[in-house]
């Protein structure tokens, strides 16, 4: 296990420079000058380049990266050009919100997606399969801004049971703040308990066909005892790995979804970057999500090994 995770760990970081690499060289792609939005239309060219001298911009991309990565090493993203507050501000003022609103989603397509797996295997073949297949169908197909727009409409507009917009801190009135998530959160988990809903029914389908479900029933305990000690438990390692996969996507997901609902979040704030050409913001929030899904996968392929005996680490036997 040491050695797996020593292993880990230095692929993570690889994978982490090799990222920096493309986002660094790909923000530089995108068409438009910072050093002339920032000076204004219509500056005169002196003042554009002493702009990009300021900022940097007049050197080689080679030693713009160099002083790029030196500069995170020691926690330091730089300043925003569009506001020049530092980065690390932006983001820790934005990132909570992200994270609250993932999880809050993540709770809600667990929840969801088990239920709807559970009764799917438990009733095979007649309407409330059908039903959670339905459901699995449109998480899966129909675009969450989509979905999202007619959750305002209806939801928000016409029956008035959730906030069209606007965001409440959690940890300020917990109430009043998953209220105003509540909505988002659940535009955002839908496609997630799709998926959750179909690889749970999968994998209890499985379960209760297995040699110990027969010895369970052989030894006369009831069904729902048989389903939910037997079948569900054994059924929550995949729900795991899928929730510790798509947790990372649901923190790059929610820019279309915060942008919906107007949440001062993580998508807002990279929406406003690329907009602005903001090379700072981008860069940091660009390696703050890739850091995200390293940290993720590396927890769940170890923690997969632990909840499993089964697996050996590193292939050993």
């Amino acid at each position: 296990m040491p050695r797996y995770i020593f292993t880990r760990l230095w692929q993570s970081a690889l994978t982490l420079i090799l990222a920096s690499i493309v986002v660094f060289i790909g923000v530089r792609a995108i068409p438009g000058d910072p050093a002339l939005a920032m000076a204004g239309e219509e500056a005169d060219p002196e003042t554009v380049a002493a702009t990009r001298e300021r900022l940097g911009l007049d050197k080689s991309i080679v030693v713009q990266y160099l002083s790029f990565i030196s500069n995170v090493f020691r926690g330091d993203f730089g300043n925003s050009l569009r506001t020049g507050a530092p980065v690390t501000e932006l983001i820790g003022a934005t990132l909570p919100v992200t994270l609250w609103l993932a999880t809050y989603a993540i709770v809600i397509a667990v929840i969801v997606g088990v239920l709807a797996g559970v009764i799917a295997e438990r009733f095979r073949g007649r309407w409330p399969e059908w039903i959670a297949n339905i459901f699995a169908i449109v998480g899966l197909s129909v675009p969450n801004f989509w979905l999202g727009i007619l959750a305002i409409m209806y939801l928000s507009v016409i029956l008035g049971w959730f906030p069209a917009s606007g965001y409440v801190p959690v940890l300020d009135n917990p109430i009043t703040g998953l209220y105003y998530l509540t909505l988002p959160a659940i535009i955002l988990g839908i496609s997630l308990a799709a998926v959750i809903m179909r690889q749970t029914r999968a994998s209890m389908i499985e379960s209760m066909g297995s040699d110990y479900v027969r010895t369970a029933r052989a030894k006369g305990l009831g069904r729902f005892r048989i389903l939910f000690r037997y079948g569900l438990r054994n059924s929550l390692i995949v729900v795991m790995t899928i929730v510790g996969l798509q947790l990372g996507g649901l923190i790059s997901g929610a820019v279309v979804t915060e942008r919906i609902f107007g949440l001062p979040g993580f998508g807002k704030l990279t929406l406003d970057a690329v907009f602005t050409r903001d090379y700072p913001v981008i860069q940091a929030v660009v390696l703050v999500v890739t850091l995200a899904y390293i940290l993720i996968n590396l927890a769940v392929d170890v923690l997969y090994s632990v909840i499993n005996p089964r697996i050996r680490v590193g292939g050993r036997k």
